[in-house]
């Protein structure tokens, strides 16, 4: 029997094996702060994406002490402290990396959809 799921849960999981690119490409726009990468993202995908707290900070970390990521404490607009993130020299080669890797497989699957029975 065929399982079924629901367009919430196919976006989760295809976000789950991204969410790092995700983040380095947003943090290469300039220093930010976590809340600031979920709600680019938000705004950048036109609401289509949605990262939680739950992945958002955990993934934070791994990238950090990959050395993909910097971080240091700053001050807000609103006036709170809030840990802002950067990306380091090999950040943005992993960046590049990742991109180009993620380009190859985009038109690997547009070359099967495209085939015609």
């Amino acid at each position: 029997m065929p399982r079924h799921t629901n367009a919430k849960t196919e976006e989760a999981a295809l976000l789950q094996g991204t969410l790092d690119m995700l983040i380095l490409k947003v943090v290469a726009l300039g220093p930010i702060h976590g809340y600031g990468i979920v709600q680019r993202i938000q705004r950048i995908s036109n609401e289509a994406l949605q990262i939680r707290q739950g992945s958002l900070y955990p993934a934070l970390y791994r990238l950090e002490s990959h050395g993909w990521l910097k971080a240091g404490w700053k001050t807000t607009e609103g006036g709170r402290e809030a840990k802002f993130y950067s990306l380091t020299r090999i950040g943005h080669q992993r960046l590049k990396a990742e991109t180009e890797s993620w380009d190859r497989l985009c038109s690997a699957i547009s070359l099967v959809l495209q085939t015609a029975e």
